[in-house]
C-alpha cells in the first residue's frame, strides 16, 4: 500500500480524524485535482467538477478533525478516491 492510499484509507475510515498532517491532507487534495489559493492561514481549494469549496487551515502540524471529517464526506458525496 502506497503512502497515498494509507492516508486516503486513514481518511475513509474515519478513525484517524484528529492524527492527520496538515501538510499530508493539503497534497491529497492538489492530488485529486483540486486548487490551492492561500488567503493568510486559511487554505481555499476548488475543484472544477465540485461546486463546494473546501476551506482547511493548520492546527499546529495537524488538520482539525472536522475539516478532515468535512473532506471524507465530500469524497463520498462525489465518489472521489476510487474504490
Amino acid at each position: 500500500m502506497s503512502k497515498v492510499e494509507k492516508l486516503l484509507f486513514d481518511i475513509m475510515c474515519g478513525y484517524k480524524d484528529s492524527n492527520i498532517t496538515f501538510h499530508d491532507l493539503r497534497k491529497l487534495l492538489e492530488l485529486f485535482g483540486f486548487s490551492c489559493r492561500v488567503k493568510g492561514d486559511h487554505f481555499i481549494f476548488t475543484h472544477d467538477a465540485i461546486e463546494e469549496i473546501i476551506n482547511i487551515q493548520p492546527k499546529g502540524s495537524k488538520a482539525k478533525a472536522y475539516q478532515v471529517k468535512q473532506i471524507r464526506n465530500l469524497f463520498i458525496k462525489y465518489r472521489l478516491g476510487g474504490k
